[in-house]
């Protein structure tokens, strides 16, 4: 079993759960429920950066990062920073994240809120909705196509966007009208083994009408802008700044290091 099996088993019990907790009708009551989302594929369109900045306390290869980080400070100093969205991991047994984690943040930023977590159930998109997400991601090697298709289009139904990630060329087959964004992770979710490589060998392959953006291992400028030349949008970065005492400025740095270049990255010029 690699690790990717083992958080998909763990998550379905853990929806099973909380299934007999609180019901689909009981979020679709809640006064969120109806709020309008905020386009990230609009502001990655027009950013000067296109960085996606994560807030993520641990992760399964690299365990404790920031154990305990604010989720009231660091995405509200992330979008004050100049992110074009936010990516909050709810996933609590592998990456220390919480539900609460986003509803608090949603308070407090008016940029979009990616929510960053293991879908599997069409029970979770409207949770997402419910807690004020704006995005969800679809993990295209942790669905079949057809449970990617009928997510997706779960997920449009209700207003929100869909971030659809993919590793290898086999994956491209989930890509699907339903989809706003398609991510390439460098990191292969069944090793946790990272290759910046994987997000040029598969950029050519992926429609053009679609936002691209790069997913994991990018530590500096010039790896984005490398990227950039390859045709993605937008950068997810989380552990890059989460290992620092002050995430936000880190990020804030790593802004003023890309502009410096004289790169604008935003497609609306």
């Amino acid at each position: 079993m690699t690790i990717l099996d083992k958080i998909i088993a763990e998550k379905r019990q853990e929806i099973a759960i909380r299934k007999t907790e609180k019901t689909i009708s009981n979020f679709e009551e809640e006064l969120s429920f109806g709020r309008k989302c905020i386009s990230l594929k609009e502001n990655l369109l027009n950013s000067k950066t296109g960085i996606i900045a994560e807030f993520k306390r641990k992760s399964p290869s690299k365990g404790w990062i920031f154990e305990n980080a604010n989720a009231l400070e660091i995405p509200k100093g992330y979008c004050e920073a100049g992110a074009a969205g936010i990516s909050i991991l709810t996933d609590e047994p592998f990456f220390g994240g919480t539900i609460d984690d986003l509803i608090e943040a949603r308070h407090l930023v008016d940029c979009p809120i990616l929510r960053k977590d293991f879908i599997v159930d069409e029970y979770q998109i409207y949770e997402a909705k419910s807690i004020g997400a704006d995005v969800i991601l679809l993990i295209a090697a942790a669905l079949t196509v057809e449970e990617t298709k009928k997510l997706a289009k779960q997920a449009n139904a209700l207003g929100l966007e869909v971030l659809l990630e993919i590793h290898n060329k086999q994956e491209l087959s989930h890509i699907n009208e339903n989809v706003d964004i398609v991510g390439v992770n460098n990191r292969n979710l069944k090793t946790f083994e990272v290759n910046i490589e994987t997000s040029k060998k598969l950029a050519k392959l992926i429609p053009d009408d679609f936002i691209k953006i790069s997913e994991s291992g990018i530590s500096n400028p010039e790896t984005v802008i490398e990227l950039r030349k390859f045709g993605y949008q937008g950068f997810l970065m989380g552990e890059n700044f989460m290992k620092t005492e002050n995430p936000p400025y880190a990020l804030e740095e790593f802004i003023k290091k890309i502009t410096g270049t004289g790169l604008d990255l935003s497609l609306k010029q």
